[in-house]
């Protein structure tokens, strides 16, 4: 049973993957609660542009 209960605990857990990425611009910022969500305030310039986000921790 020990093993089962091992092997469940390590499928749970979430390995990193490296992402490679091309882009213009880059900016780290830490998610804000809004509700019962997540924000992410980005400049006024980059509204109509695509981005994509990657959760690094």
């Amino acid at each position: 049973m020990e093993d089962k209960d091992k092997k469940n605990s390590e499928m749970r857990t979430r390995a990193k993957v490296k992402f490679e990425v091309y882009g213009e611009e880059m900016i780290e910022k830490q998610v804000k609660s809004s509700g019962n969500s997540g924000r992410i305030y980005l400049p006024p310039n980059w509204v109509g542009h695509t981005v994509k986000i990657i959760k690094v921790e």
